[in-house]
């Protein structure tokens, strides 16, 4: 029997497995799907170098917003073991410095009130406004983001006031690629997402019309046959 291929998922700032979680029950009976997380490490090249050490030799590669930075990191070093390519959510410039005075202050923050400050502050801008005081949907991330210290926010947040500008890159793309955002994005907005696929000549672009940034769990039901289009 045929093994079947690897779909490797990049997690974004403060998330483990559980941001992918929709999309790792509908893809594993056709692929061996490898969710990433990268607690604890501060570059982007060390993020990526994790991936590659995880991956097979080639793989189907999905990152959601610093994981979609990880996963240009990943082509930058290894563009040959990348089939395809989805960047969900992400964007590919390099730092403003208007943008360090707000990433730093949430990680002080954390040290100064605790993780669950860093909820109640970062998290509801992050899902579409309707869905904010929904506490079942808003329950699993709510966990994922008290399982990180502050440490690990600091951490996380240096590898992306340190980030290289990834914009070059594009034009190198040459697999099947999807580019997709929610309509809500205020993070990551769609304008972004078409920039990102005028520069890369095999990529179709998405916007799932119900969703904020966390798109993969906000609209399954519209994330999901988009990557199955593009896995396809």
């Amino acid at each position: 029997m045929q093994p079947k291929p690897s779909l490797v998922l990049l997690c974004g700032l403060m998330c483990d497995a559980r941001v992918w979680a929709p999309q790792r029950e509908a893809f594993a009976s056709t692929h061996d799907v490898l969710p990433v997380n990268f607690l604890g490490l501060s570059s982007l090249t060390a993020m990526a170098e994790k991936v590659l050490a995880m991956a097979p030799p080639t793989f189907r590669l999905a990152g959601h917003s610093m994981g979609g930075r990880v996963a240009m990191e990943v082509f930058r070093l290894a563009p040959e073991r990348i089939e395809r390519l989805a960047l969900l959510d992400t964007g590919v410039h390099p730092t403003l410095e208007s943008e360090i005075d707000g990433r730093m202050k949430l990680v002080a923050l954390g040290y100064e009130q605790g993780m669950q400050a860093v909820v109640v502050s970062w998290l509801p801008p992050m899902v579409k406004a309707e869905r904010r005081q929904d506490a079942a949907f808003m329950a699993p991330m709510v966990d994922m983001i008290l399982n990180v210290s502050p440490q690990v926010l600091e951490g996380q947040q240096q590898a992306l006031i340190k980030r290289r500008d990834a914009f070059p890159l594009l034009r190198q793309v040459k697999c099947p690629t999807l580019v997709a955002t929610g309509r809500f994005d205020t993070w990551s907005p769609v304008a972004a997402h078409e920039e990102i696929a005028r520069e890369i000549s095999h990529s179709r672009l998405v916007v799932f019309e119900d969703a904020g940034h966390m798109s993969m769990l906000e609209t399954p039901q519209d994330v999901n046959p988009a990557l199955a289009d593009w896995l396809a």
